[in-house]
């Protein structure tokens, strides 16, 4: 059981690796082998696919959870804490009357 459970775990994150016309020629060859009919093939494709969108969202969320993580952790300011700041720095700026934008 243990097994099975990593396997389908590293054939995830693969999965989440691989590029979507890899992950769809992937599938096509399973299919191909398999003794599915043409209508399973098809679903079989098309939950491929849709497993690979999701894996692949959760792997972007994931990565951009961990670099934001890294950022704040080596204080580094980014894009959005940037234009933050020159916003503040503009209505400091009119409220002192200078006005220059």
């Amino acid at each position: 059981m243990i097994d099975l459970f990593k396997k389908t775990m590293v054939g995830g994150v693969g999965l989440a690796l691989m590029a979507k016309d890899e992950a769809e020629n992937m599938a096509q060859d399973w299919v191909s082998q398999s003794k599915m009919t043409e209508e399973e093939g098809k679903k079989f494709v098309e939950e491929i696919l849709t497993k690979y969108g999701e894996t692949q969202d959760k792997l972007e969320e994931r990565v951009g959870k961990s670099v934001k993580e890294f950022l704040k952790k080596v204080d580094v300011v980014t894009g959005e804490e940037f234009n933050k700041m020159k916003k503040e720095i503009r209505d400091i700026k009119k409220s002192l009357g200078s006005g220059k934008k």
